[in-house]
């Protein structure tokens, strides 16, 4: 005898389940962290607390080369996180993201004020406003060369002044330029 499906009602303490495509995605989801985390560096790896585990599965990753490897291992992965606190995973990860391209506008800046020190007079004197303690002797003999650099024919442009130029630069930008 059948119980109806009118008359069925769950017990208080049944919830109702997500859907399986709901765990796909969660699934796909861990996996996809997985994935930014073999990125980082073994040394920020090592220092995110996690379960040994998983760590030891996160190398096992970075190690393995063949696909259909790298798919198991990484499915592996994803299901040790399932049972993990992925909230430290995924701010280390931004974490990670976010300084990588703090470094590159830095970069950008860095080359944007080459540019402008070899190409004009004038940004010499901003240069000295904004870094006061930048050796300007040291900076002029650096831009006089790279302008020698710029006036060689195409070929032989942006050489040894070129990038030293760029290496006195670097160290001296900020974060709030």
């Amino acid at each position: 005898m059948s119980i109806p499906e009118s008359d069925f009602q769950p017990d208080e303490g049944e919830g109702e389940r997500p859907s399986k495509s709901a765990l796909k995605r969660e699934a796909h989801e861990l996996q996809k962290l997985g994935q930014d985390l073999i990125e980082l560096p073994d040394t920020r790896l090592a220092a995110i607390p996690m379960d040994e585990g998983l760590l030891t599965a996160l190398r096992e990753l970075k190690k393995t080369r063949s696909h259909e490897g790298r798919r198991r291992q990484l499915q592996y992965v994803g299901k040790l996180m399932r049972s993990a606190d992925v909230e430290p995973l995924r701010e280390a990860v931004a974490a990670f993201k976010l300084g990588h391209a703090q470094d590159a506008v830095k970069l950008h800046r860095a080359e944007r004020w080459r540019e402008e020190l070899v190409a004009d007079p004038e940004a010499v004197t901003r240069w000295m406003r904004a870094h006061p303690d930048s050796d300007v002797q040291r900076l002029r003999s650096l831009i006089r060369a790279a302008q020698k650099d710029a006036a060689a024919p195409p070929e032989q442009r942006h050489g040894r002044a070129w990038r030293e130029l760029f290496q006195f630069i670097k160290p001296e930008i900020r974060d709030d330029e």
